[in-house]
């Protein structure tokens, strides 16, 4: 068996953290905060609508919301569809989110479960840079 320093753990490891690690991503849990955003900007991409709204304060803290109507499907779905977006916001928010940001991503009916994931995630990467203007 290969010890933990070996296969890229530990303090070797160390050295390679993102640059914006310090960038912290929370999941929208109250109502009050899904509309707050759903009144903000809003850009719409080929298997999702992505609506962001700045904060206005200085925390390192993105906020991150996910949502699926019955017009989905059925429950099974609806969860396979936020499944899916959770997954893309896991692998491109902290490369392209900027902090005091907060972004929710609603699912479109018949795209979003069927779209190659590969092209869910190049979705939210346009639609990321659509809605902040090529600034970063």
């Amino acid at each position: 068996m290969t010890p933990p320093e070996d296969m890229g753990q530990g303090t070797a490891a160390e050295g390679s953290i993102h640059p914006l690690a310090a960038l912290s991503i929370a999941t929208m849990r109250h109502r009050p905060e899904f509309l707050r955003a759903a009144s903000a900007r809003r850009h719409g991409a080929g298997g999702f609508l992505l609506q962001a709204r700045f904060r206005g304060d200085d925390a390192p803290l993105v906020q991150v919301g996910f949502t699926a109507s019955k017009k989905i499907g059925n429950a099974v779905f609806r969860n396979r569809a936020k499944r899916r977006l959770r997954e893309v916001a896991r692998a491109v928010l902290p490369k392209l989110a900027q902090p005091g940001w907060d972004y929710v991503l609603v699912a479109r009916p018949g795209v979003t479960v069927d779209r190659p994931f590969a092209q869910l995630l190049a979705d939210l990467e346009s639609a990321l840079r659509a809605v902040h203007g090529g600034r970063r």
